[in-house]
């Protein structure tokens, strides 16, 4: 089994033929498929909703982990819950009550993830890290796919993966991630990688061959420096 799941974000895919992308990703090597929701408010982009991700639950066969860009959470957990998301993910930043927006997350019978943005540091989710299943390091800022990676995110990252220890949590890289930032990631600790324009550059649903080799050049950038 690989070491490193490798995360498409469908930010980057046909917004036209969303089932079809997430089919032919996942048919072409993905592990997850990754669902940014942003609001307008929280980041500066609206993309979609718990509607969306209900249409997209029958073409995703693996993990529909769903990343919750927006402010206030806790009113829209049940509707993305209900929407077939397997993980939700909240910011540390997005409300003052985090431990309770895990409570309900947990509550709503769904895996629970908290992400940071850059100027975030790792002890902010030191409270909580007993009730989450991941924890997503932001390497960009929040709001738009195709931006530069952040290399000053990867202490973070190796600090991180040390407070998380022996604990049953993915440690996922979201931003800028690619076959050559991958290895960086994956030496500092990150398990899950989400890449958006790395993965849908060069292919189309009708066409996917492209994406499963850019899958597989980013797994083996990853885990080649894992060996």
């Amino acid at each position: 089994m690989s070491r490193v799941k490798i995360a498409p974000s469908i930010l980057a895919a046909d917004f036209a033929d969303f089932g079809a992308e997430c089919r032919a990703a996942e048919a072409q090597g993905a592990d997850w498929i990754h669902v940014d929701v942003m609001d307008g408010h929280f980041v500066p982009n609206i993309t979609f909703g718990p509607a969306m991700c209900k249409a997209l639950r029958p073409h995703v066969a693996t993990v529909m982990d769903v990343h919750l860009m927006i402010a206030p959470v806790d009113p829209f957990i049940e509707a993305f819950a209900e929407a077939g998301a397997d993980i939700l993910t909240a910011h540390v930043e997005a409300g003052p009550h985090l431990h309770r927006t895990l409570q309900a997350i947990r509550a709503a019978g769904v895996k629970a993830g908290v992400a940071l943005n850059p100027a975030t540091p790792a002890a902010a989710v030191a409270p909580v890290l007993d009730m989450v299943d991941l924890v997503c390091v932001m390497t960009v800022n929040p709001g738009f796919g195709g931006q530069s990676f952040l290399s000053s995110q990867l202490p973070k990252i190796a600090e991180l993966r040390r407070m998380i220890g022996d604990r049953p949590i993915h440690l996922e890289v979201d931003g800028g991630v690619d076959a050559a930032t991958a290895p960086r990631v994956a030496e500092a600790g990150a398990d899950v990688l989400v890449a958006g324009s790395a993965v849908f550059r060069g292919g189309s649903a009708a066409a996917p061959a492209p994406y499963g080799e850019n899958i597989r050049a980013i797994r083996a950038a990853a885990e080649g420096v894992l060996a």
